[in-house]
């Protein structure tokens, strides 16, 4: 049971009394209250605007929180059972670069899947700390990554033990989890830190039957995305800390990166979505299971798409799954995950979170209807009678092992040249090529470009998928380091 009164939401609650003073604003921001820019206030509306504030001495202050924020902060502390929990406005990515440059400088080593999002590798051209990735494990059939098998992270850690940390992804975007528990026991054996990315793990603290969440399974830091199944603003998430941590310094460290002037919007959909979650989360993720099972049930019975689940978990790899990931297989009907996400958009209105080469991942959370599902299994009905054909010929993987040269931030920070991708072969990339969603690199700085990844990024681009990370917008040439 919490220890606090969650019935609460400090922020939420100085922001009203603030609206009710009628204060006269000489202060940022410039539109004052929206009276400045009538057209964004008739768009999102004077109760909006009339929040949007700077921090002030009844507000408190996100930089140093003495009263209000400190208060919420305390609360969400208390409602995800962690030592301290941080108020993050600049997006999970700022979360995940915060724990990683509060443990890691320049030259430490950390170990983690090479599955990560972007902003863990970003995390390294900062801070210039040297990844050990970790392989994770590979479904050949549904051609995606997996956990972090067990035996991979122990010889990881044997011959890297100088490493100052490992990252775990808790789940991945599949909902794939890995074996927290024992990773964080082993890691915490060798005197490393434990940090999670929990950024699609928000419901792992409040839903009943789900995997476990970092903050139980002792790990020492996890970014929480509460604006993706939480409920919250997009770009709104929270830091957890448990106990081997210092609360000042890792604070220290976010403001090395986050803005000074916290968006009032932001600070109070985290405050609100903290206190619906603490009060309701258990009824609302059992609501959000139910639907999403019955959605891969009816997936599954239309045949040639597979909408996986629990039935992967394997004990190591697979360690469990999250039930409120609607993750669906599309290869067997010859179509790429990226074509069906064009086809619900472009003809049915449907926008799904992401398609990729063999895969799709529909975002069920609290928001949605059963209504609005059934549209969903129709028209993927519909789209495998209309477009279905021989799969032949289709690529079939999505993960591939890089060959890493040198530190991300060394070739980040290297002389560069420009060459065609499809000349590229042999040389050491100098940026990112990633699909976006996921965000998960294709390539990233400092590893060796190779044939299979050229076949990948041209067959991904002939697909439709939305190709990021290179200087050149059209993806059509990447920057290498000069050797």
């Amino acid at each position: 049971m919490h220890s606090l009164e969650q019935g609460k939401a400090p922020i939420y609650e100085a922001l009203q009394k603030y609206k009710s003073m009628r204060v006269v604003p000489f202060d940022v921001p410039g539109h004052k209250q929206g009276r400045g820019n009538p057209e964004l206030t008739e768009f999102l509306g004077e109760k909006c605007l009339s929040v949007d504030v700077n921090s002030m001495k009844p507000l408190d202050n996100l930089v140093h929180p003495v009263s209000v924020i400190k208060e919420a902060e305390e609360l969400a502390a208390d409602a995800f059972d962690a030592k301290h929990a941080f108020f993050m406005v600049n997006g999970t990515t700022s979360a995940v670069q915060a724990m990683i440059m509060s443990v890691c400088k320049q030259g430490d080593k950390i170990i983690m899947p090479r599955n990560v999002h972007r902003s863990a590798i970003n995390a390294l051209i900062i801070s210039g700390a040297i990844p050990v990735y970790v392989n994770p494990g590979v479904d050949n059939k549904l051609g995606i990554s997996l956990g972090m098998p067990i035996d991979e992270v122990k010889k990881a850690i044997a011959d890297n033990p100088d490493a100052k940390a490992i990252l775990v992804n808790n789940p991945t975007y599949y909902g794939i989890c890995s074996d927290l528990r024992t990773i964080t026991e082993l890691a915490h054996r060798h005197n490393m830190y434990v940090l999670v990315d929990e950024a699609h793990g928000t419901h792992f603290y409040f839903g009943e039957n789900m995997p476990v969440n970092a903050m139980a399974a002792g790990a020492d830091m996890a970014a929480v995305s509460m604006h993706k199944t939480g409920g919250s603003l997009t770009q709104s998430s929270f830091l957890l800390i448990n106990d081997r941590l210092s609360v000042g310094h890792v604070r220290q460290t976010i403001n090395l990166t986050q803005t000074t002037s916290g968006s009032y919007l932001l600070l109070s959909s985290l405050d609100i979505s903290r206190r619906n979650l603490a009060l309701n989360g258990k009824r609302i993720f059992e609501k959000v299971s139910l639907l999403a099972n019955y959605a891969r049930d009816e997936v599954n019975k239309i045949g040639g798409y597979y909408a996986f689940s629990k039935e992967l978990i394997n004990g190591d790899s697979v360690f469990d799954f999250d039930p409120t990931k609607l993750s669906i297989y599309t290869r067997e009907i010859g179509l790429a995950g990226i074509e069906v996400y064009d086809i619900l958009r472009d003809d049915y209105g449907i926008q799904i979170e992401f398609g990729d080469i063999g895969n799709i991942l529909a975002i069920i959370s609290v928001g949605d209807r059963a209504l609005a599902l059934e549209r969903l299994v129709s028209s993927l009905s519909e789209i495998k009678r209309r477009y279905s054909k021989d799969k032949t010929g289709m690529l079939d993987h999505e993960y591939i092992t890089p060959e890493v040269v040198m530190a991300p931030q060394q070739a980040f920070y290297s002389n560069q040249r420009s060459v065609a991708i499809k000349d590229s072969q042999g040389y050491i990339s100098g940026e990112f090529v990633m699909a976006y969603p996921p965000g998960i690199p294709i390539l990233a700085p400092g590893e060796r470009i190779t044939e299979e990844i050229m076949d990948y990024i041209t067959y991904a681009k002939a697909k439709g998928s939305s190709l990021t990370g290179t200087e050149d917008m059209a993806i059509e040439n990447i920057r290498v380091v000069e050797e």
